[in-house]
């Protein structure tokens, strides 16, 4: 079958599925490309929505993957607000719309994402309860931040995660006074560990930044549909306006799941089971993004990455594997985030357990150093914090897999290209 006969679908209007699409035409694909897309909003970069333009420093068209035009140009078939609710492996075809219009796929790529969890309490129902997902939850965010900044008002965050903590920083710039609650001992100490979850906790107290740990919110009181305070399992309540849950995410397997497609197991994470080439255990089905549960050769297990980086050059991995082109997609993940005057690049994967000590060098009490996640003298993560242009070599210290002085690793005069060998 040549490709002018083939049909390719893409299910989800996120940075990985514009990806595909756009790296199916650009790798000469001719058949026909249908993208998918449950919000009415063409597809978007997610990153913006917690940094500049919920700062109101980007325009709302900065965020946008493509050019408005640039669907029909490639002749990409964009059903933008359809949300598909069937995908049928035997037949191979996928329903969507309200009326049911039903195609046949030759290949199908999963790239659903995910979605915030949500807060199972009383009074998450009132109007001033938020979510930080989408570009109209960043939309409405922003109004709110920008009023609370104007009015004196509070803002209450369940979690101190990544999103978490960046919106705390941009509620501060808009002059809100914030509150974060959360049940670890520091802001991000599943990811970082103590030693570097608590320079993120201290930038975030010279800010005026509030943090209530060892806790979790148990109701969100309010009159008149209006958010008055948000109080805590060991008895305190604190003044709010406005509450953000940011406690997480899930993957959005209930398509995935209903076609019948292999799951990995919720405690390591979830997500659509895929191998090496991003299919999944239906061979006419790719998944990629926030919802593909993969199988990383250099760390020995599988990973569900949640990040920017993984999106972008995922989508593209699983499009050229659904052409009959695989690679073994193997990024080591990474990401960014951008806090008042702190940038900073993360690239690996050291979660808790992981590692058995973490190496400083440079100056972390001017938070310009680079930290590494170091087990039995290999570096498995790195993170440069306001120290730039070393993200490459950084990551392939990583992947060089090779045993580390950590006095050496630690030292700024050592050069790190000279560390992996």
């Amino acid at each position: 079958m040549v490709d002018a006969d083939q049909t390719f679908v893409i299910v989800g209007g996120g940075l990985a599925g514009a990806k595909a699409a756009e790296t199916l035409r650009e790798e000469g694909f001719t058949g026909r490309v249908i993208l998918i897309c449950d919000e009415r909003d063409q597809p978007y970069e997610r990153p913006p929505l917690s940094k500049g333009y919920l700062l109101g420093k980007k325009e709302r068209e900065s965020v946008f993957v493509h050019e408005p035009a640039w669907y029909a140009r490639h002749d990409v078939e964009l059903h933008l607000g359809q949300t598909v609710d069937a995908v049928d492996p035997a037949a191979r075809t996928v329903r969507f719309g309200e009326d049911g219009t039903t195609v046949r796929y030759d290949k199908l790529l999963l790239a659903t994402g995910a979605e915030p969890r949500r807060l199972d309490i009383p009074g998450t129902d009132l109007a001033g309860v938020h979510h930080l997902r989408r570009l109209a939850h960043a939309e409405r965010l922003r109004g709110v931040l920008a009023s609370l900044g104007r009015d004196n008002g509070h803002l209450v965050i369940a979690g101190a995660g990544w999103i978490g903590l960046e919106v705390a920083a941009a509620a501060r710039e808009y002059g809100a006074e914030v509150t974060v609650v959360h049940r670890g001992p520091a802001p991000l100490h599943s990811v970082l560990g103590p030693e570097v979850g608590q320079i993120f906790a201290e930038l975030h107290r010279e800010h005026g930044v509030r943090f209530h740990f060892g806790a979790t919110l148990t109701e969100i009181t309010g009159q008149d549909g209006v958010v008055l305070a948000a109080r805590t399992d060991d008895g305190e309540e604190h003044p709010a306006h406005a509450v953000l849950a940011a406690i997480g995410a899930a993957p959005r397997t209930a398509l995935a799941e209903s076609a019948g497609l292999a799951l990995a197991d919720p405690a390591d994470g979830g997500g659509v089971l895929v191998d090496e080439y991003l299919r999944t255990s239906d061979p006419h089905i790719h998944a990629a993004g926030d919802v593909a549960s993969f199988p990383h050769q250099l760390f020995g297990t599988r990973l569900r990455v949640e990040h920017w980086a993984n999106a972008l050059n995922g989508g593209p991995a699983a499009a050229r594997a659904m052409l009959g082109r695989e690679e073994s997609y193997d990024r080591l993940p990474y990401f960014f985030t951008d806090q008042y005057d702190l940038g900073m690049e993360y690239s690996g994967w050291a979660p808790r357990g992981s590692y058995d000590q973490v190496v400083l060098r440079g100056d972390a009490g001017k938070r310009e150093f680079i930290a590494f996640w170091v087990k039995e003298g290999r570096v498995l993560a790195g993170m440069n914090v306001n120290v730039w242009d070393v993200a490459q070599q950084i990551q392939q210290l990583i992947r060089s897999r090779a045993q580390v002085d950590t006095e050496a690793l630690a030292d700024p005069h050592v050069p790190l290209e000279s560390l992996a060998s």
